[in-house]
This record gives C-alpha cells, structure tokens and sequence, in this order.
C-alpha cells in the first residue's frame, strides 16, 4: 500500500511539472533599460556585419550579441514612442551603449538629438 500511494504520488507530481514546464510555448520576453545611440551619417552606404548596406531611413539596429535578424522594441520612457527594429550589425563598440540606431528608429522615437538616450528594450530569443 505505501509503493501505490508513493508511485501515485510520483505521477502526480511529474504529471505536474510537465504540464507546467510545457504549458508556455512561447519563449520568454527579454526586457532592460539601456543607453542607446543612432548611426551617425557617415556611415550610410557602408557594408553592416550581415553584409547588407546600412540605410538611415531603414528600421534596424546594432548589437553586440543578440543574433543578427533578431526583432527588438526599443521604447524611449520619456515619450512612451516605440518602434520596432532589426539587428543587422555589431556594435556599438562602449561598454557604456547597448545598442545603436538607425536614423529613422531614433526619430521615430524622439532621441535623434540627444546623442545617448536611456531606452528600454523587449525581444524575445527563440
């Protein structure tokens, strides 16, 4: 009688742990406040990491280690303005930035002027 209440015990409480672990297909959301510049002008028509060239009036972005192609909200927190943009180069190259943006991603959201702005970032990796 102890084995049977034991081995049900067991059951259930794997039973459980699988559902819960399998309940959420969707990965995560990835959420931070960083600093965050934009690309300046000399640099359009030049080869990005992917190898396409960079053009200010596209949505994409530089970072260091999230893959190239990865999809990132970048939210400016003063404004509440966001816009969604690519990862298509590495970069930027301070410890101090997380991320750069293109010309347009910066305008759309308000810091095209400011030089360094504190945004906050959403992906998601799959």
């Amino acid at each position: 009688m102890k084995y049977l209440l034991l081995l049900s015990f067991c059951f259930l409480f794997l039973k459980g742990k699988a559902q819960n672990s399998g309940s959420s297909n969707e990965p995560d959301s990835i959420k931070k406040t960083v600093l965050a510049t934009y690309y300046h002008r000399k640099f359009e028509g030049r080869r990005t990491t992917s190898g396409v060239k960079y053009r200010a009036k596209k949505l994409t972005a530089a970072h260091r280690t999230l893959p190239m192609g990865t999809l990132i909200t970048v939210t400016n927190p003063d404004n509440g303005k966001s816009v969604v943009v690519k990862v298509n180069d590495r970069g930027p190259f301070s410890k101090k930035l997380a991320i750069d943006l293109s010309e347009s991603a910066a305008k759309q959201i308000g810091i095209f002027r400011q030089g360094i702005a504190k945004v906050n970032l959403s992906y998601t990796l799959e």
